[in-house]
């Protein structure tokens, strides 16, 4: 698969194995949660050709979200709706495990291709919003950089830990020189990083607010959607940042008045929120009892894990899968649901709140 990293190619490796040998399904009294949040982005049709997609990740396509629902309901799972996924986790008595679907940060497929698939199922979902993406003011900084290193053959910029350059004149030049600079950008502070995307974009002739125009979901439909019969709308911040990233009042701000803004702009209350990024470098401890004072009645983040009983007593901090562009098959979903991967990612552990 083009753009493929050898971590990629070992967990698919790994799906591979476990549907092989059905340890998948034996293998559940001892991985299986009650339950597990699913995480969506970027639903729509494969892009022809390949070749560079390093945000190739974030997206699946309508048919892979068919055969993802047909499989979990063949396979006897409940799916449900947050407010039922949380009234499940308090319940002390066993019951069917239960999958809820997520997308984050409101995107314009998401309502042309996932939903008319989420329709035909009868499943309930959850959109995340940032209001920068519904209002044009906040930037898609990863697509922002794809789009750079796409139209440049070279990358030079000036960092403020030395300079760094690469050639980009391949597909695999380009995805090399994505990786590197992406993860040099994500260790530092958030400002270094949209400072040295802007002058990339800015030699690239790189629109920001157009690619959020492309992208996103306006503020308008948004509340056409409000509503809508299975559909929840939660908080994703007003500007999605790497909200550990920042000092207290920003990060509390975020939270609280994304949340308001939406109550505001939709007239219906807010209860459902999401950490940009959500790793343990964007969203911990802080991040966890700021949503909690807030009176929100979740907080999800991107820490890989099922649901246990165990996170009844820690709302703010709920683990979630992923489901990535880059495994899109039967046997790395039956995986997942089966929870042995998080086994051995977590070490044994069911929470990661730390």
């Amino acid at each position: 698969m083009p753009g493929m990293s050898l971590r990629h190619k070992a967990f698919s490796a790994a799906f591979a194995a476990i549907a092989a040998t059905g340890v998948d399904r034996w293998g559940r009294g001892l991985a299986q949660g009650k339950g597990a949040i699913l995480t969506l982005h970027h639903v729509r049709p494969a892009a022809a050709g390949g070749g560079f997609r390093p945000n190739g990740l974030l997206e699946v396509t309508p048919g892979f979200l068919d055969r993802a629902l047909t499989l979990i309901q063949a396979e006897g799972y409940d799916i449900v709706s947050l407010d039922e996924a949380l009234a499940r986790l308090a319940d002390p008595k066993p019951g069917r495990f239960f999958v809820a679907l997520t997308f984050d940060d409101g995107y314009r497929d998401n309502l042309d291709h996932a939903w008319p698939v989420l329709a035909k199922h009868s499943v309930p979902w959850t959109l995340y919003v940032v209001r920068g993406f519904a209002e044009r003011t906040a930037r898609l900084w990863w697509l922002e950089l794809e789009e750079a290193i796409r139209a440049l053959p070279r990358i030079a910029l000036d960092l403020p830990d030395g300079r760094f350059a690469a050639p980009a004149g391949t597909d695999a030049e380009k995805l090399a020189a994505f990786d590197r600079l992406y993860w040099r950008l994500r260790k530092g502070p958030e400002a270094i990083l949209l400072s040295a995307i802007s002058d990339l974009g800015r030699q690239a002739g790189i629109d920001p607010v157009a690619l959020v125009e492309r992208e996103c979901l306006p503020a308008e439909t948004l509340r056409s959607l409000a509503g809508a019969p299975g559909v929840t709308i939660g908080a994703h911040t007003l500007s999605h940042p790497m909200l550990a990233k920042h000092p207290e009042e920003v990060a509390r701000r975020e939270i609280v008045q994304s949340r308001a803004w939406l109550e505001q702009i939709l007239d219906t209350p807010i209860r459902h929120f999401a950490y940009p990024v959500g790793d343990p470098g964007s969203a911990g401890p802080r991040e966890f009892a700021f949503a909690r004072e807030a009176g929100l009645a979740s907080a999800v983040t991107t820490r890989p894990g099922h649901l246990f009983a165990e996170h009844a007593e820690h709302l703010y901090a709920l683990p979630r899968v992923s489901l990535n562009g880059l495994h899109q098959s039967e046997a790395a979903l039956k995986a997942l649901l089966s929870g042995l991967p998080f086994l051995l990612w977590n070490r044994g552990r069911r929470l990661s709140v730390s």
